[in-house]
């Protein structure tokens, strides 16, 4: 459920955009769409999430720059400003605070080798510049159905293919607390 709450916007944009062939109003439907994801969040769960208030801030901005400027430009920058500015946040965290962020969300779940945490956060910020960077060539190389396709389509099969090769590598390194602390017995 989680997952789908977090692609509403996006489904409701493309849904909008190729029932409708215009843009705009894609754009206005997914600025209202993304507004209505936080109040919902923050009415189930009395928290809106960082990436979340990230995501509506740069769809209020940049596609609100898009309708009140009749210009396609912000809203086609929108996924490379959000992809850039994960890596930011990442890539900052690491070099200036030392922190690996990734560790903070996922160290919960997973007990991972220290200098294992750095790479998967290296790793992350490759991930979502070189995602900006692609945005920006399929806006400028393709036509403005094929990056909506790509936008919805493309960016979500590259991001689970990353997440599925993330958590191969991640396999390799798993610790298991039960197997450290027990000692082994040998059967007769």
């Amino acid at each position: 459920m989680k997952f789908l709450f977090d692609l509403f916007p996006i489904l409701v944009f493309f849904g909008v955009y190729f029932a409708t062939g215009d843009l705009y109003t894609a754009t206005g439907v997914a600025i209202a769409a993304t507004a209505l994801q936080v109040a919902f969040s923050w009415l189930r769960w009395r928290k809106v999430e960082m990436m979340l208030w990230i995501s509506f801030a740069l769809i209020a901005v940049l596609g609100g720059a898009t309708l009140l400027l009749h210009d396609k430009t912000f809203i086609l920058w929108k996924p490379t400003a959000l992809y850039w500015a994960f890596a930011l946040v990442l890539g900052v965290g690491k070099l200036w605070k030392g922190r690996d962020l990734i560790r903070v969300v996922m160290g919960q779940q997973l007990s991972l080798p220290e200098p294992i945490w750095g790479r998967v956060t290296w790793a992350f910020v490759a991930f979502f510049a070189a995602m900006g960077v692609l945005n920006l060539y399929v806006a400028y190389s393709f036509s403005e159905a094929g990056w909506v396709k790509f936008k919805t389509f493309g960016t979500l099969g590259l991001t689970l293919a990353f997440m599925v090769g993330i958590g191969l590598m991640l396999s390799r390194h798993l610790q298991d607390e039960d197997v450290e602390t027990k000692p082994l017995t040998e059967e007769k």
